[in-house]
């Protein structure tokens, strides 16, 4: 009988440069353990459930948030190294809106309906940190969406209406009353969690105990 596959959940933002990072150190978790299926899902979180649906500047979010946007250019190294040692592009002077993600989460949603939760989260990862796109501009939603296979036209009227906007809200406020406070949150097989962007071999021995624990379940 073939190994039940480890289900990851990871509770995490498109706009986190953490989950950037997270996200990449997971994959290279996964590689070290070929042997072991794997599962994964992308939970949303709101880093910033007081910005608008249209989105705000990016100038405007740095001052509110860190006092102005001088003060973010040392954090902003720091995540920028981190990000390059997991051949990662954190251009931050790109980056000139700062959108409010609820729909780019709906996509991540429809896209895991078709088993491409993590392309599509890859995709607006890449868009918003590395292309310094604009996530709140409907065509660029629509385009992300049908690089990795979605329909255009589904996805245009999906946006256009609240099609899943509640669920995503729901769900996120749940991550919250649930305590997670800190993103990325990785959880393993619902039942242990790893907190904040750990290195690869940590994520390697938690995709192990999950696994353990797993063939224990079905002995």
């Amino acid at each position: 009988m073939p190994a039940k596959p480890v289900r990851i959940d990871v509770v995490s933002d498109i706009v986190c440069p953490w989950c950037f990072i997270g996200k990449r150190r997971l994959e290279k978790a996964i590689a070290m353990k070929p042997d072991i299926p794997v599962e994964v899902h992308f939970r949303p979180y709101f880093l910033n459930d007081w910005i608008p649906r249209e989105g705000i500047s990016r100038e405007q979010y740095l001052t509110t948030k860190f006092g102005s946007v001088e003060r973010y250019k040392g954090i902003a190294q720091r995540v920028g190294a981190a990000a390059k040692a997991e051949g990662l592009d954190y251009a931050m002077d790109r980056i000139s809106s700062q959108p409010n993600t609820a729909d780019a989460h709906r996509l991540i949603r429809w896209a895991d309906a078709i088993g491409k939760g993590a392309q599509m989260k890859q995709r607006l990862m890449d868009l918003y940190f590395t292309e310094g796109a604009d996530l709140t501009q409907r065509d660029v939603l629509v385009r992300a969406a049908t690089e990795v296979g979605l329909d255009a036209n589904e996805v245009r009227n999906g946006l256009a209406g609240d099609k899943d906007l509640a669920e995503v809200e729901s769900e996120a406020q749940a991550a919250k009353e649930a305590g997670i406070e800190g993103v990325p949150m990785f959880i393993f097989g619902g039942k242990f969690a790893v907190s904040g962007a750990q290195a690869p071999e940590y994520l390697a021995e938690a995709i192990e105990r999950a696994a353990a624990g797993n063939a224990q379940a079905a002995e």
